[in-house]
């Protein structure tokens, strides 16, 4: 049997959701900008970035670790 570390679950579920305000937030200043393509791309690859990373936290730690017997 295998023991969840949800300090890892949570940390990744943090991370999705900070990812995902990031990205909000600066949806909405992209008309203010001068570049709004280069912005976007850069928003999209960072955001996608930590996303994907809280994604691969949470697998990880759904998956645990063995317990001692």
């Amino acid at each position: 049997m295998r023991k969840k570390n949800w300090r890892v679950v949570i940390t990744g579920c943090a991370l999705i959701a900070v990812a995902a305000g990031f990205y909000f937030y600066l949806v909405g200043l992209a008309p203010q900008s001068t570049d709004t393509v280069a912005l976007m791309q850069t928003v999209g690859t960072v955001s996608g970035g930590a996303g994907g990373l809280g994604i691969a936290m949470i697998i990880i730690g759904l998956i645990g670790t063995k317990t001692k017997t």
